[in-house]
């Protein structure tokens, strides 16, 4: 086994958006770092099959739907679309190898080393981490005053649900399926499951969601998800609530789902030619060694922190693997937090100002507080809300679906939480981020000059409506 001589000043595990922003991080104020990474190309889940691909799949299979459906109407005769899946995957593939050499560029320039291979821990002592690599040419041994374990989540398997490639898929899979499958079933009516079985309702499947709790996307202000829910049957969508898959059975002619109502009674079968398990995602700790230098799991498998230090001194960790929203730019604020820490500085990350974004058609993205939780807590506040159909902009557009919502405080009129559903949605919260983290108030925005026309003026009108005052009609 390979000794490294000088050990470094941090090494990162795992190389997705926590990892990675770690590492360039460190390399900025000057800190000698290195970034395991397991994978052929750097930006793990997120950046090589995760968000990217299917951001990439989203936006052409939007226009796909628009050209066949939506062109003719807006005086453009392409006549009837035809669709090149293999393409389509391409392009979808040429955008993540791009956005992968991104990164390797950036440790270039930051001076940070990219250590190839899984990585673990293995032991600490006189102040310094043992971290083992197991790459293509055997082990090599590192050690660093500080270790940041990022090695983020792997898709939440389904008891009593084998995957089975090209039939039975996780989002990995759904993301390059060879052909356009005549009926979907969605396994999980979360971001991810909607998110996928969008795209390829778009590109002519049928697509059916089998759902356990009685509403879609959990999480979601509750008003937000009918509403959204109402939406996607609209395009096409059917959805099973309050129903668990307890056995499939793949064969040459597609999948059987035997599905019970979740309360209990009698089950029924269904079927389909390709089953996405979509039902969530759980921290990914698997050989890391973790048990050497004194660091526990709880029952689902998250490392603890207490503001990312975790266990002993020079032991950290950030993004999905620990606790808060499991979101990419969550991921990313903890590195920054994380590292600037390392190097002495200050390091927070107020999770109530961690926005969420479903990149459907129409998006769905929200921050701070829902309806829910502040009626829950018994929290007095004030609502004004706006429909897109309104909206001058959406209205031309033809971009009509959804609202935008502001929560505020009834005595204060501070800004609790803000909810979009609409064209841009994880655009328009941007602004509603800003004025919370600076405990903006209904009113700040409510009394800002916003361009006209513009999709940004209905988040401006449903904040003047949580004193009564929307001028559009």
């Amino acid at each position: 086994m390979a000794e490294a001589a000088a050990p470094y000043d941090v090494i990162i595990i795992g190389a997705g958006p926590g990892g990675y922003n770690a590492a360039i991080r460190a390399g900025q104020l000057g800190l000698r770092a290195a970034c395991v990474e397991m994978r052929d190309t750097l930006g793990g889940t997120c950046l090589n099959v995760g968000c990217m691909p299917s951001k990439a799949l989203l936006h052409a299979s939007e226009l796909f739907e628009a050209a066949g459906k939506h062109f003719a109407g807006l005086g453009i005769e392409v006549g009837s679309p035809k669709l090149n899946l293999g393409q389509m995957m391409k392009q979808k593939d040429e955008s993540v190898t791009a956005l992968t050499k991104g990164i390797e560029f950036l440790f270039k320039k930051n001076k940070v080393d990219w250590l190839k291979g899984r990585g673990r821990l293995d032991g600490r002592a006189d102040g310094l981490t043992k971290v083992v690599v197991e790459g293509a040419a055997g082990a090599a041994t590192h050690h660093a005053r500080h270790v940041i374990i990022a090695t983020g989540s792997e898709p939440t398997p389904l008891p009593g649900v084998d995957f089975v490639p090209g039939k039975v898929v996780d989002s990995t899979g759904a993301l390059s399926l060879p052909a356009v499958p005549r009926h979907l079933v969605v396994v999980g009516a979360g971001i991810i499951g909607l998110e996928l079985g969008s795209v390829w309702r778009r590109l002519g499947a049928e697509v059916t969601v089998i759902e356990f709790l009685d509403r879609i996307t959990p999480g979601m202000d509750s008003d937000l998800a009918t509403a959204f829910q109402r939406v996607l049957t609209k395009q096409g969508m059917s959805f099973r609530l309050g129903q668990k898959v307890t056995a499939a059975r793949a064969g040459k002619d597609g999948v059987e789902l035997t599905v019970e109502p979740s309360a209990g009674g009698a089950g029924e079968t269904v079927k389909g030619d390709v089953v996405l398990v979509a039902i969530g995602r759980r921290p990914y700790t698997q050989g890391l060694g973790l048990e050497t230098v004194g660091i526990k799991t709880d029952k689902r498998g998250f490392v603890a922190n207490h503001h990312f230090r975790a266990g002993q001194d020079g032991l950290w960790v950030i993004g999905d693997v620990t606790h808060g929203p499991m979101l990419a730019h969550k991921a990313e604020e903890d590195a920054v937090a994380a590292v600037e820490l390392i190097a002495g500085k200050a390091g927070h990350v107020d999770y109530n100002l961690v926005p969420s974004v479903v990149y459907t058609a129409p998006e769905v993205a929200w921050v701070g507080k829902t309806e829910d939780e502040l009626k829950a807590a018994g929290v007095a506040y004030k609502t004004g809300k706006f429909p897109f159909t309104a909206n001058s902009r959406a209205k031309i557009n033809h971009e009509t679906d959804g609202f935008a919502k502001v929560l505020a405080d009834a005595a204060t009129d501070r800004i609790l939480g803000v909810h979009i559903m609409g064209p841009q949605a994880g655009e328009l919260i941007g602004e509603a981020c800003i004025a919370m983290a600076f405990s903006g108030a209904s009113e700040d925005i409510a009394r800002t000059c916003h361009p006209h026309p513009t999709r940004s003026e209905a988040v401006r009108q449903a904040a003047m409506g949580v004193e009564g005052w929307t001028m559009q009609a």
